[in-house]
């Protein structure tokens, strides 16, 4: 079993994880546990027989803690990569299996104390190389290009991705600035998000009406197919951008002090960065930089 709940840009990240392990296995039968927002997109994937919805029980649910531990049961190994306390107690849950994590008492134990500075990526490689798991590979992805996007697309095009976490609004730079870059662009523009994110789109389209709206319009593999063709994708530290990084594409990540791409940046195939504009205060980035950027990719 390998554990991972995400959001959307740990689940990118750790996809070199999930084709090594498979590799690793062989023919073993291999299951995820994961939350219900990527089950679907991740039953696709080659790399998993079986894909588990965690409940994510609360204590006091017992009816609920024994369906998860009748789930957990009999598994030979089971890599934790979410390493979360909830995800370390479902060792004991489990009966104790062989475990490679962070749970006291696992066999392939993580005890690096720097590892929470480690970068997503380094973190998980670090870990499963104490399980005899090395190195990672550039995952294969074509399994992502043979969905159909849901409509079609112009042959050029810059993707913005204006989103974020909803309960991380400084992460995200101000939508007005997308509309006013998507102005400038040599090509058409593609608004990409969820159906929550529709206000910042009203935003950027009352900026640059020309742009072509895609929000709430993709699901997780959907948009995957859409970022595949774009020409350029423009957005915040965010599970959409983690994606086209990791298929490839072209892209340029805006990062204020919320995060740090030290940490979490997205990674390109071969594990190299994409380009990263880092400032302190996300509201107070100018279009300028960014468009300059654009130019320079």
């Amino acid at each position: 079993m390998v554990i991972r709940h995400g959001a959307l840009g740990d689940i990118v990240l750790s996809m070199p994880a999930f084709a090594a392990i498979r590799a690793h296995h062989g023919g073993a039968a291999i299951s995820l546990l994961t939350t219900a927002p990527f089950a679907g997109f991740l039953a696709q994937a080659p790399w998993f027989d079986t894909v588990i919805i965690d409940e994510k029980p609360a204590p006091w649910d017992f009816a609920g803690l024994v369906l998860l531990r009748r789930r957990l049961a009999g598994f030979d190994m089971v890599y934790d990569l979410q390493t979360s306390s909830r995800s370390s107690r479902y060792f004991r849950l489990a009966g104790r299996p062989e475990w490679s994590g962070i749970a006291r008492g696992a066999r392939f134990f993580h005890g690096n104390p720097g590892r929470n500075r480690l970068h997503t990526r380094e973190r998980i490689a670090e870990q499963l190389a104490i399980a005899g798991i090395a190195p990672l590979p550039a995952p294969d992805l074509s399994w992502l290009r043979r969905v159909p996007p849901p409509r079609a697309l112009p042959e050029a095009f810059a993707a913005l991705i204006p989103g974020a976490a909803p309960h991380r609004p400084e992460k995200r730079w101000p939508a007005a600035r997308f509309g006013a870059l998507a102005a400038q662009l040599p090509m058409p523009a593609v608004i990409f998000g969820t159906e929550a994110e529709r206000p910042l789109a009203d935003e950027i389209r009352r900026v640059a009406p020309g742009v072509i709206d895609m929000t709430g319009r993709t699901d997780i593999a959907q948009l995957a197919a859409c970022l595949d063709r774009a020409t350029i994708v423009i957005g915040n530290d965010t599970g959409p951008v983690h994606l086209a990084a990791a298929l490839g594409v072209r892209c340029i990540v805006l990062f204020g002090g919320a995060s740090d791409p030290v940490l979490t940046a997205p990674r390109m195939p071969d594990g190299a960065w994409p380009t990263i504009i880092r400032v302190s205060d996300l509201s107070e980035l100018a279009v300028s930089p960014v468009a300059a950027a654009v130019g320079k990719v």
